[in-house]
């Protein structure tokens, strides 16, 4: 990973209402995937949020787990060791990159952080809710499919750094790929944390967002902005 990665490429979908942006939803994907994957959920979710602007970047790294030159393949930080502490520092070496890019996004828009969500699948909800609530300024909240919460235990040790946004989680209870295991432990120790959890997990669902999922998420996302 070098020091001079950035994230250099996003794909955007401009409010419905034909205005000027009155909100931000930054869209993270997961693991080997790109911008474009989550961009397709805009569409869904304009309708509760006609005045949003839709922004949905390739992560900064290209993917370490498919063969060398794969196009179009991303990660925020390497899954190749699952050790929580190997991922924790994956994850903080790619925090300041999303931080800047929230910022800078927000800023382009002439909006500020409180109009700003975060959502995120998989890999891309680990670092919305390691980066939001630590994130200088308490953005509108994070919106998170089929995640797991890293570095849990530093929400309670450095809390008056943390902000307590509002958090909606949604797993499927039969995830392959990130065990249900991890939302309930993620939720155990955001509300011991002091957060404010929604959400739900969905009996026979894999590593993936149902028509529920996009349902309950386009509702928090409207109750954030409303």
């Amino acid at each position: 990973m070098g020091m001079n990665a950035e994230i250099a490429n996003f794909y955007e979908q401009g409010p419905m209402s034909g205005g000027a942006p009155q909100q931000v939803v930054i869209l993270l994907h997961g693991v080997g995937s790109n911008g474009q994957d989550l961009i397709s959920l805009a569409p869904v979710w304009a309708k509760d949020l006609p005045d949003a602007v839709f922004v949905s970047p390739d992560a900064p790294f290209a993917c370490d787990m498919v063969p060398a030159g794969y196009p179009n393949s991303y990660q925020w930080f390497s899954l190749q060791n699952r050790d929580p502490h190997v991922m924790g520092e994956g994850v903080k070496a790619a925090q300041p990159l999303l931080d800047k890019f929230i910022n800078d996004t927000y800023r382009k828009y002439n909006l500020s952080a409180k109009d700003t969500a975060l959502v995120g699948f998989s890999q891309g909800t680990m670092m919305s809710l390691y980066c939001a609530p630590r994130y200088d300024e308490a953005l509108a909240g994070v919106l998170g499919y089929s995640g797991a919460l890293i570095g849990g235990e530093g929400l309670s040790e450095d809390a008056e750094n943390i902000h307590k946004i509002p958090l909606h989680l949604v797993h499927g209870e039969a995830d392959d790929v990130v065990p249900i295991e991890a939302y309930r432990q993620a939720i155990t120790e955001l509300e011991a944390a002091g957060f404010d959890v929604s959400g739900h997990s969905t009996p026979g669902l894999t590593h993936s967002i149902d028509q529920a999922g996009l349902d309950s998420g386009g509702a928090f996302l409207k109750t954030l902005f409303g």
